[in-house]
């Protein structure tokens, strides 16, 4: 049964900006894998606005705002996205499903739950 769906599109320009403004958002933000996952990238900024929408989505799936770091985004393998819980907190699914996609201007994610 589905208990929650999220969908947010973030401007890839907004997320830069407030890392160029703010070099602790990142920190605030995403986790040391998401940072190390979209470092590798040559499209960094396009990878973190993805993230950060991915977070977004989340929290409108659960209905309320966590910690920015309560979750994260990793990806398998096969370059399929997955919601990863760190916080240790049940939010009450069983299982999240995450897309994330992003052009030069936009990133998309959609997160939906799982009872």
């Amino acid at each position: 049964m589905v208990l929650g769906i999220g969908v947010d599109i973030i401007e890839v320009a907004r997320v830069k900006k407030a890392i160029e403004r703010n070099p602790r958002f990142v920190d605030k933000v995403f986790t040391a894998t998401e940072v190390a996952y979209s470092e590798g990238k040559k499209t960094k900024f396009q990878h973190l606005a993805a993230r950060f929408a991915a977070k977004e989505a989340f929290f409108k799936a659960i209905g309320r705002r966590v910690s920015w770091t309560a979750m994260e985004t990793v990806n398998l393998e096969s370059g399929q996205p997955q919601v990863h819980i760190l916080s240790g907190e049940d939010f009450g699914f069983s299982r999240a499903h995450l897309s994330l996609t992003h052009l030069a201007e936009y990133a998309i994610a959609m997160v939906v739950l799982e009872g």
